[in-house]
């Protein structure tokens, strides 16, 4: 038997050395890792604790970002968004201003609100009408609003103008232009520059939202519709302005007329124009805002503003802080459809055929929930996944739980599709909706090989084996099938649009075919039932459930549920040390460029529609490019 060789003095110096070394080593790594993992800690339990809130307190709504009906990022990137890059490539959702705001008006400790809404951007005017009732009914309890802003657009400015004071930066400017919908158009382009063939499928002479890849300019029944509800949207803005600034519809339309000349007298003064046509109460910068405040409220060295005062988030941290952990009360679900519709899983921001259903499903499976309001913002999209949801809404129906919808900025073609069985909907009077109509799209890019000297040739053991192969020219008789589903598939919408409703078929043709109304024209229509927002969306809901008063009964929004480490990184990343911690080392940029979250584009609906399916060669799309 061979004995193990024995290592000589010298060899058995080094490995211990070695050893002692990677014990060494270990040690400290594992130190390192502890501390850092109990600072993190520390931070988290007792870094940003919220001081008491105080008497006298003026709240700051200064949100900057887009006005959202659902976050599209995780908290983690929220806070990543906040320390680095443009502060208003983030977003603000609906929900937690409309809960700031009416919180504040019946808080005894806040005394005043200064509303900064000049970096808050708006897709739409019912959400922006929604938050201007809510700062009207705070006016009412008594509590002061001022507002103020370097510059204002047109949607910010209706915001800011319910205030009892709006002042503006000497240097800025409030400019009322009116509403427009342009678009490229590519037919040009893409047939006799590029070559390629779009094949347009559709039904209803207003359905116009393939339009630009097949004419140079939008048709006639295109620009009729869009402006017959334009019209109503922007009278309404008059209107509403007009009411709040104690002046006339005329007035501000005469003004926008002779803007030119009105301009030109104020010697080119953007904020003097703005004072002439008592469109703000005075021009100041922000230090004399600030001012103003200190000298109406309490004076605090420690504020960035020189006054006491909260912002939004603070805030909304004291109102949850008296919400019980552990809430049996009955439950009023919110699910909110926001974005295009499209198949499969998709992200908030997204509405998916699989996850907006399993959030439908999810609350016909609690027991809790015992009413539920779909809280619809969408341009439409696909027509299968659209039924997908409004199967769910029939489910839902059918298992006693109450459905009320509540129609956001749009609810248009596949987002009225997801709406129309509810019990009731509710929209506001400048909501954009309708568009019942479908359509599809077959590129086809033979004429773009041929250019370049490429030639598809083969066999197919039918006449219609690969007749979809968009290098092949598109068969006339492939595009009769075409137009048949595309027939059919209207014929399915308006028969059940006319059995939600209850209206006869041919009444709900004459109101569809692709044309777009604005909330009060499908009122008028029968297409809606009451106008309102969340607020009265969720009170019928209950009543219908028979909740009985607000008090008896939780609100509470169905939304994906953030990871345990996207809780602890949000928080973390919202303490002092851990902001920065993230700014110093540079880790905050490097985890940004990877969680910023994803620009929506409305060619992606069409992209998606473009992808062959098994059984379904060409995708019918119900969807409206209705957007200003």
């Amino acid at each position: 038997m061979n004995e193990p060789r024995r290592r000589g003095p010298i060899v058995r110096v080094i490995v211990g050395l070695w050893d002692a070394m990677n014990f060494t080593r270990r040690l400290f790594f594992n130190l390192l890792f502890f501390g850092v993992l109990l600072f993190l800690l520390a931070m988290l339990a007792s870094g940003d604790k919220a001081l008491p809130l105080q008497e006298r307190t003026t709240l700051v709504l200064a949100p900057q970002g887009q006005l959202v009906e659902q976050y599209s990022s995780d908290a983690a990137s929220r806070a990543l968004a906040r320390m680095y890059g443009d502060p208003g490539a983030g977003e603000v959702q609906l929900r937690d201003l409309l809960r700031a705001i009416t919180a504040a008006r019946d808080d005894a400790r806040i005394e005043r609100v200064l509303l900064r809404v000049d970096g808050l951007r708006f897709s739409g005017h019912a959400a922006l009408r929604e938050l201007a009732a809510a700062v009207r009914d705070l006016r009412q309890s008594g509590k002061q609003v001022v507002a103020f802003g370097e510059s204002f657009d047109q949607q910010q400015y209706l915001l800011a103008a319910q205030a009892d004071e709006v002042y503006l930066d000497p240097m800025g400017g409030v400019l009322l232009e009116g509403l427009s919908g342009y678009r490229a158009y590519f037919r040009e382009g893409l047939q006799d520059k590029l070559g390629v063939d779009v094949h347009l499928f559709k039904v209803g002479e207003y359905k116009s939202a393939a339009e630009p890849f097949v004419l140079d300019a939008a048709s006639p029944e295109s620009k009729e519709a869009d402006l017959y509800w334009m019209n109503d949207v922007w009278q309404r803005f008059l209107g509403d302005v007009a009411h709040a600034r104690g002046l006339s519809a005329v007035q501000l339309a005469a003004g926008i007329d002779a803007l030119p000349q009105g301009i030109a007298a104020a010697g080119g003064d953007l904020a003097e124009y703005a004072m002439e046509q008592r469109l703000v109460d005075g021009l100041k910068t922000e230090e004399q805002v600030d001012a103003l405040l200190v000298e109406r409220g309490v004076a605090d060295a420690d504020s960035e503003h020189g006054f006491r005062a909260v912002t939004l988030d603070a805030y909304l941290g004291h109102v949850d802080r008296g919400i019980a952990p552990v809430d049996e009360r009955p439950q009023v679900a919110v699910v909110v459809a926001e974005g295009s519709i499209v198949g499969g899983e998709q992200p908030p921001g997204t509405i998916g055929g699989d996850s907006t259903s399993a959030l439908l499903r999810a609350a016909r499976d609690d027991d809790k929930v015992k009413a539920v309001v779909l809280r619809v913002d969408s341009p439409g999209g696909e027509v299968f996944a659209s039924e997908q949801i409004r199967r769910e809404v029939a489910a839902l129906k059918a298992a006693g739980k109450p459905v009320v919808a509540s129609m956001g900025d749009y609810a248009a073609s596949g987002g009225y599709w997801i709406a129309m069985d509810a019990d009731r909907i509710y929209a506001n009077p400048s909501t954009v909706t309708g568009s019942i109509g479908i359509f599809g799209l077959v590129p086809t890019v033979q004429r773009s090989l041929d250019r370049i000297g490429v030639h598809t040739d083969g066999v197919g053991t039918t006449r219609f084996a690969g007749a979809f192969d968009i290098t092949r020219a598109l068969d006339p008789a492939v595009g009769a099938v075409v137009q048949s589903v595309i027939e059919d598939g209207y014929q399915d919408f308006i028969g059940r649009v006319a059995r939600a409703r209850g209206m006869d078929e041919a009444e709900v043709d004459a109101v569809a075919r692709g044309r777009v109304w604005t909330g009060a024209q499908a009122k008028e229509r029968g297409l809606v039932d009451d106008f309102g927002g969340l607020r009265e969306a969720v009170a019928d809901a209950a009543a219908r459930a028979e909740l009985g008063e607000p008090g008896r009964y939780r609100v509470r929004y169905m939304d994906r549920g953030a990871s345990p480490f996207e809780r602890f990184f949000g928080r973390f990343a919202e303490t002092r040390a851990g902001a920065a911690l993230l700014r110093g080392t540079g880790l905050g940029e490097a985890l940004l460029a990877r969680v910023l979250p994803r620009a929506a584009d409305q060619l992606r609906v069409l992209e998606a529609a473009a992808r062959p399916r098994p059984g379904r060669p060409v995708q019918a799309l119900a969807f409206c490019f209705c957007a200003w």
